[in-house]
């Protein structure tokens, strides 16, 4: 791979860590953002000229804006992974006003923020990757996720637009939409509601989901990182990558689902048209 530097958000564990501890070991440069340094003071001593620690909280919009301009006047971005994240589980109901508002503030806002601040510099110079770490949770949706859902239906969304408006000056855009991995987003970072009996049933399915007891997830981090990782190389830029087999299955399912769906409202749409002619 050609060297480049990689911007990446929430480095410390997940899929932000695996991305960068291989691109770290193919001797690219990594700018990798944390809310805690604690976690990867091991790459700042092993990688101390390639690996450049920034502390950032997704959250904060002009922390977004003054990071992003800063590393821009010392480097080229050429690819930018948006990972920083986590899943908040628990029926509409149970979510506090503090829990929506702080999942919509790190899932998407932070997202949206990230690829804003770092276009303006993509298009200056005529390339650029961004990839968007997303989730097959982004097309399908459970019980008990509604939040999450809401968060990755939305940076889909954002993405494919953008992806349209910056094709002409040579920026990719790809949405990853990993399915269930062995990764701390499941099994140590996921936070849950407030819950309430009248809900226990599909609703708290996922309660059962976040215990290892029951089976640990298929998906493997590091080939869900290299996979990543080798896309930035792909062109055109893949707009959705689906990553685990499982994951593929039920998003290839729940579509036919809503192109059956859709399908059967042939009339009913056709029946709000003027008649032609008119």
């Amino acid at each position: 791979m050609t060297r480049q530097t990689w911007l990446i958000t929430g480095v410390s564990s997940g899929f932000g860590r695996s991305i960068t501890t291989q691109l770290l070991a193919q001797g690219q440069t990594v700018i990798g953002t944390v809310r805690n340094t604690a976690k990867v003071q091991d790459l700042i001593a092993k990688f101390p000229n390639t690996f450049i620690c920034e502390t950032l909280d997704v959250m904060d919009v002009p922390a977004i804006h003054a990071l992003v301009d800063r590393i821009a006047n010392e480097h080229t971005i050429d690819v930018l992974v948006n990972n920083a994240g986590y899943g908040l589980f628990g029926a509409a109901e149970e979510l506090s006003d503090k829990e929506v508002d702080k999942i919509i503030a790190t899932d998407l806002t932070g997202s949206i923020q990230m690829i804003r601040s770092v276009l303006p510099y993509m298009r200056d110079q005529q390339h650029g990757r961004m990839i968007q770490i997303s989730s097959y949770g982004g097309q399908v949706a459970y019980p008990g996720n509604s939040m999450y859902h809401a968060a990755k239906f939305g940076i889909e969304g954002f993405c494919e637009s953008v992806a349209q408006e910056v094709a002409a000056f040579n920026i990719g855009v790809t949405i990853v939409e990993p399915g269930g991995a062995r990764t701390e987003f499941r099994y140590g970072s996921a936070r849950v509601a407030d819950l309430i009996p009248a809900y226990d049933g599909p609703a708290h399915a996922f309660m059962k989901m976040l215990d290892p007891a029951n089976g640990l997830a298929p998906g493997d981090p590091e080939r869900m990182a290299a996979r990543i990782i080798e896309s930035a190389t792909q062109t055109p830029a893949p707009l959705h990558m689906v990553l685990g087999s499982e994951a593929l299955k039920n998003t290839i399912q729940r579509l036919e689902e809503r192109i059956a769906e859709y399908k059967g409202e042939t009339e009913l749409a056709a029946s709000t048209d003027f008649p032609a002619g008119e």
